[in-house]
């Protein structure tokens, strides 16, 4: 029996990347100080420490041992399903190496101070979610999940699904449009300007006749739409009925509003959940949903290569457009205060969303499709 290409394992592999980021964060002053990376192993645990820490450093580490247990056990990695006790041993151990690797690097990184109780909080987390999935899967939850897939979503469907499961993280970094993802135009300018300061490729660096401007109403509410009917889009082109992807539309809208309010709280506090929602922005999210309704019975392969078009005139809309002071502000609240440890997850899943979907689109569409095979 061929193996199951599960979401599961693209994933496990983008929140190992995310985990990274977060763990080396912020990738400066690397240095050798003289002490061993393993010597955190034997130092006495930490004295100040309080129960959020203790639960952040387990549950960050949990999806990660959900993710890689059901990818072996779907068969997303081994070329046959293996057996749930060593899929977790399997997902167990590489995460708690991973933690391991990590917290000897912080070594190098005076800001970073590795821990032998995060250490060992991070491998009861991969464990824990390592054991839920092998929970799951002796209850029969992962085989009914396979069968409601294989009725909702065309076989070769786990790239849009890993995509699509990361979009409501992905708007839980502020942004200065709601739902407008992929603004790093300004940020990358700046970027590269910092790291070409001091030699003479500066000179190279284009130089902008105009300063970016704010966006008119008109435009945001085009951005608030676009960034409302991509991922609608993207789950239409691998899904198998018009009734389905009405009952998908709805719900994807629901929680791509339900997690920009709370960002919105998180980084303003919960009375301001909802001040996100002005009139343009309610007037984008009507049109990105009626959009989405007039589209529904469009073929799957049009659905593909309309998402390009809307990404392309989404991204070149938000990236002409600078960020605003007030969200300047909020992005140094995250990045500097008390998200810090969330920041990077967040933050890279903003940036990166769109141009994930426009290359997995692309692959999509430069390919034949084969005819999908109905479920029995």
């Amino acid at each position: 029996m061929p193996a199951r290409k599960s979401s599961a394992w693209p994933l496990a592999q983008a929140y190992a990347l995310l985990i990274v980021y977060a763990s080396l964060y912020p990738f400066s002053g690397w240095r050798d100080q003289g002490i061993a990376p393993w010597a955190f192993l034997g130092s006495p645990w930490p004295r100040y420490w309080t129960g959020f820490d203790l639960a952040a450093n387990t549950a960050g580490y949990a999806p990660l041992g959900f993710l890689l247990a059901l990818a072996w056990m779907r068969g997303a990695v081994a070329g046959e399903r293996v057996r749930n006790l060593r899929a977790i041993a399997l997902a167990s151990g590489w995460g708690t190496l991973l933690s391991l690797a990590l917290e000897a690097l912080q070594t190098y990184l005076p800001s970073r101070v590795p821990s032998n109780l995060d250490f060992g909080l991070n491998a009861l987390g991969t464990i824990l979610g390592a054991s839920l999935a092998g929970a799951l899967e002796l209850a029969g939850a992962l085989a009914r999940w396979h069968r409601f897939r294989l009725r909702w979503f065309v076989e070769e469907s786990r790239g849009a699904l890993a995509l699509l499961a990361l979009w409501p993280f992905a708007l839980l970094f502020p942004a200065s449009v709601p739902l407008g993802l992929g603004q790093v135009f300004e940020r990358l300018e700046a970027a590269v300007a910092e790291w070409l300061m001091d030699t003479p490729f500066l000179e190279w660096l284009p130089v902008r006749d105009v300063e970016l401007q704010p966006l008119v109403p008109g435009a945001e509410l085009i951005c608030v739409a676009l960034g409302a009917l991509v991922p609608c889009l993207l789950g239409y082109s691998v899904m198998r009925s018009v009734g389905q992807r009405a009952v998908f539309a709805a719900l994807l809208l629901a929680a791509g509003i339900g997690a920009t309010a709370l960002s919105a709280a998180l980084s303003w506090g919960p009375s301001h959940a909802w001040a996100w929602l002005s009139l343009p922005v309610r007037l984008g999210l009507v049109g990105g949903l009626l959009l989405a309704l007039a589209l529904l019975p469009l073929p799957r392969r049009g659905c593909a290569a309309l998402v390009l078009l809307a990404l392309v005139i989404h991204l070149s809309l938000l990236n002409q457009a600078p960020a605003s002071a007030y969200f300047a502000h909020t992005l140094q609240t995250w990045e500097q205060g008390r998200f810090i440890r969330f920041h990077g997850l967040a933050q890279w899943l903003g940036w990166l969303w769109p141009y994930a979907v426009l290359a997995y689109v692309l692959v999509r569409v430069s390919t034949n499709e084969a005819p999908p095979r109905i479920p029995q």
